[in-house]
């Protein structure tokens, strides 16, 4: 086993800011998380020796098998049909590497690992080329045993249980139909009771880390990079609460509605440049300066003496009151919120003139509805605006 260097890598321990980072993708924080790897893992990822945890599948090893290996392997008593036809030693290691002998990528899929304890046949369900990725991997790093989690879940559709709270679902969809009997659900309750009272560790995305959209339209049905890069803009600004998974689904739909409407743009659902303006302006507002009018001078009334011939009072502008200041707003909001339409539905239409489809004109129109949606979304009214 001198290429796998007995299963020793670096063997690095989370790092504080893992759990509220990795967690953010699917709308939990640190203790949903922490009530999770207790149960399957212990807390731990790695074992007393630096090696990932891991349990050998004898009955996993067998259903991966040529029938000729299948066979050298039940001689060896390493394989058989059913689970729980022999009891498990206390160190898997030993029958992993005599597994690996007779076919190394069954055996590595027959095992599972890390903190999560993933099962090496799902190496592809968690982003792996190939199992053998996959324990590299985990050898090296428990941020990638978390990483595997939460790609499970959302893969599995289990995110919305842990994100819930509904452990029993949660332990039957991820255990299987014996939870029940090693309380793997009460077990888990009881560990999200005792992290919660912890104090979490302060952790925000930062805005310059998203990665960007890439089209010009994200629509309901689509799936891919585009919607999870919404999905994330959409989270870090409060809306969205689902996973970030790349698919839009009703939770997306109701999470950019909302936003849409918070930003006083179109609501129809769809994100186009008007969105994208408004979303860009909202992570990262500009700070709109007002400049100060020069005190002017309150006129003089006009003395009446003698020969003196009274002077024509200074005209002072009436400033708008706060009545007609909304009114004007409100007005404002309607038409640039009607160009901002227009301008999303001519560039999904793809109609324009080569000239003015350039990445570079597209931007400074998008750029300037934006700021026009930004100042007029900025403006507040007074307190007394209403009338009566």
């Amino acid at each position: 086993m001198s290429d796998w260097n007995s299963f020793r890598g670096a063997a690095r321990r989370l790092d504080d800011i893992d759990l509220p980072r990795i967690g953010h993708r699917i709308g939990v924080g640190e203790d949903e998380l922490h009530a999770f790897m207790d149960v399957e893992a212990a807390g731990s990822g790695f074992d007393r020796q630096g090696r990932p945890k891991m349990l050998f599948e004898p009955h996993v090893f067998h259903r991966n098998l040529t029938p000729a290996r299948r066979s050298k392997a039940v001689k060896a008593g390493l394989a058989y049909a059913r689970w729980g036809e022999k009891l498990y030693p206390s160190d898997s290691y030993p029958r992993l590497v005599e597994a690996m002998a007779i076919d190394e990528t069954a055996a590595l899929k027959a095992a599972s690992w890390g903190l999560g304890q993933i099962l090496g046949e799902n190496f592809a369900m968690v982003g792996y080329e190939s199992p053998q990725d996959m324990v590299w991997a985990f050898m090296e790093d428990e941020e990638h045993h978390l990483e595997a989690i939460v790609d499970f879940l959302i893969g599995a559709n289990l995110d919305d249980h842990l994100r819930n709270h509904r452990w029993e679902d949660l332990a039957r969809g991820y255990n299987g139909p014996g939870y029940a009997k090693h309380n793997y659900h009460g077990r888990m309750a009881a560990a999200y009771a005792k992290w919660a009272k912890i104090a979490d560790t302060p952790w925000a995305p930062a805005v310059d880390t998203l990665p960007p959209i890439g089209v010009k339209m994200v629509s309901p049905g689509m799936r891919g990079a585009p919607v999870r890069a919404i999905q994330m803009r959409l989270q870090l600004l409060g809306h969205y609460a689902g996973a970030v998974d790349g698919i839009f689904g009703p939770v997306t739909d109701a999470a950019l509605r909302s936003f849409q409407r918070a930003a006083s743009i179109v609501v129809d659902g769809y994100a186009g440049p008007q969105t994208f303006a408004a979303i860009d302006a909202t992570l990262s507002p500009e700070p709109i300066i007002v400049k100060e009018e020069a005190a002017m001078p309150m006129p003089t009334p006009a003395i009446l003496s003698g020969s003196e011939t009274a002077k024509p009072a200074i005209q002072v502008p009436r400033p708008a009151s706060p009545v007609e200041q909304s009114a004007k707003a409100v007005g404002a909001a309607k038409w640039a919120a009607i160009a901002g339409a227009l301008w999303t539905a001519v560039v999904a239409a793809d109609v324009l003139p080569p000239a003015f489809t350039t990445p570079e004109f597209i931007a400074a129109v998008t750029a300037a509805i934006g700021a026009v949606a930004g100042a007029v979304g900025s403006y507040r009214a007074p307190k007394n605006a209403e009338p009566g």
